[in-house]
This record gives C-alpha cells, sequence and structure tokens, in this order.
C-alpha cells in the first residue's frame, strides 16, 4: 500500500473552521471508504490557541450536526507542514498569504490552495472572482458558526469528489 495523501486544513487559530472541516473530512472519507488512503490534519496560523479545544460555538453546531469534536487539540501550521502534507487547504485569503510566505521552496506554494476551490456552489473553483474565503464566525453569534457548517459540508463533499484524481496525480 502506497502513503497515505495527507490534507491540512488551515485558519487562523485552529479553534473554529479548520477543525470543523477536518471533523467533517474525516467523517466523509470514512463514509466514501477512503479513511485507510487519506490522512487529515489541520492547524492555525497564529500559535495562541496551540493545545485548546475547539471553540464551543463550533463544537455545539458540530454535536448538533451528529460529528465529534471531542478529539481535536489546536496546533500551529509552520514550515514543516509542507515536508508533511500533500494539499494545504487555506480557509482565507489572509491565512493563504501566511502559509505561502512559509513555503521553504517556490514549488512547494503550489501545495497551499483555498479550501472553497471545492465548493460545488462555486463556479470555476472561484475563477470567475468568486470569493472563496470561509468567513470567521468567531466575532458573531450561533448562526455564523451554523453558516460556517453548512458551508464546509458542502465544499468538504466537493472535496471527498476530487480527491481520486489528486491522488493520482501526485504519483505522476
Amino acid at each position: 500500500m502506497s502513503e497515505p495523501f495527507k490534507v491540512a486544513l488551515v485558519c487562523l487559530g485552529n479553534i473554529c473552521r479548520s477543525p470543523t472541516a477536518h471533523v467533517i473530512l474525516e467523517d466523509r472519507l470514512e463514509r466514501a471508504g477512503l479513511s485507510a488512503n487519506v490522512e487529515v490534519a489541520s492547524a492555525g496560523t497564529g500559535g495562541w490557541h496551540r493545545g485548546e479545544p475547539m471553540d464551543p460555538r463550533s463544537a455545539v453546531a458540530l454535536r448538533d450536526a451528529r460529528y465529534d469534536p471531542s478529539r481535536h487539540r489546536a496546533r500551529t501550521f509552520t514550515a514543516d507542514w509542507f515536508a508533511e502534507h500533500d494539499l494545504l487547504l487555506a480557509m482565507d485569503a489572509s491565512n493563504h498569504a501566511d502559509m505561502v510566505a512559509l513555503a521553504p521552496t517556490v514549488a512547494q506554494q503550489d501545495q497551499v490552495r483555498m479550501f472553497r476551490e471545492f465548493d460545488p456552489e462555486l463556479t470555476n473553483g472561484g475563477a470567475d472572482g468568486t470569493d472563496l474565503e470561509v468567513p470567521d464566525p468567531w466575532h458573531g453569534g450561533p448562526d455564523g458558526f451554523l453558516q460556517v457548517l453548512a458551508m464546509i459540508e458542502r465544499t468538504t463533499d466537493g472535496l471527498v469528489a476530487a480527491l481520486p484524481d489528486l491522488i493520482a496525480a501526485r504519483h505522476r
């Protein structure tokens, strides 16, 4: 068996968006029978939440949707993640820029993409200028967390559908 394809999901603090995507992606991979072929991690570009659990509002939104958020502990994205992962998905443009700036080589910058490029509600993966950001719900109320959850669920479905091609491209 070949090495698993490794996907990392990255937001600012790794307590809202990226851990939500992490939990949902692991669920969808299990359902699709791909969990043995794909490993998932998440991190934040800022390190101030390192070791903390998920934001309680994110955890409630996930629990209410029948996911298990209990295992999450925040981690910090570092340049080492480029060597350890095949695909690095940023939740917003600021995260994307921070990640690209940490890339050890120019070639490794290509590992960084926007998470919502896989959102089936967007056309051309946002190439038409569509907003590719997952909004940060941290400053808002519960509705923002539910909206982000729905956006992440549908984008994750698009990502899982694209994974066989992404895995095959790694071997070319």
